[in-house]
């Protein structure tokens, strides 16, 4: 499956699942292990879970195989890891403190995509 396919496949699947605060990093040419992380905010552990859970449903409806998932229903962060997208589910609180798109940002401002 081409990327961006898999990336609107990805963002169409959290929109639906009320995953809050999307936004995709668009992280080519910064790192050789994937081209995109979506970086999303649920309400409790049980939905960031669940989240990536949908996700991954989705995503081998369509044929795409999972790389893996780190997380459990216990984890306030799950990450899934699609090869050319990967996916950070996260509580509020974790999101806050990891600072996940400042990490990967230059010039002050993360390259992110619209969501």
């Amino acid at each position: 499956m081409q990327t961006d396919t898999l990336l609107a496949l990805v963002e169409g699947e959290l929109n639906e699942r009320k995953a809050q605060d999307m936004v995709v990093l668009d992280v080519r040419g910064k790192t050789s292990f994937t081209d995109y992380m979506v970086v999303v905010t649920g309400t409790s552990n049980r939905q960031v879970k669940a989240l990536c859970d949908y996700v991954e449903a989705k995503v081998k409806e369509n044929g795409v195989r999972p790389l893996g998932m780190e997380g459990d229903m216990t984890s306030d962060w799950v990450l899934l890891d699609l090869g050319d997208v990967i996916v950070h589910a996260m509580t509020q609180q974790s999101r806050e403190h990891y600072q996940l798109e400042k990490l990967w940002t230059v010039g002050g401002e993360p390259e992110s995509l619209a969501a």
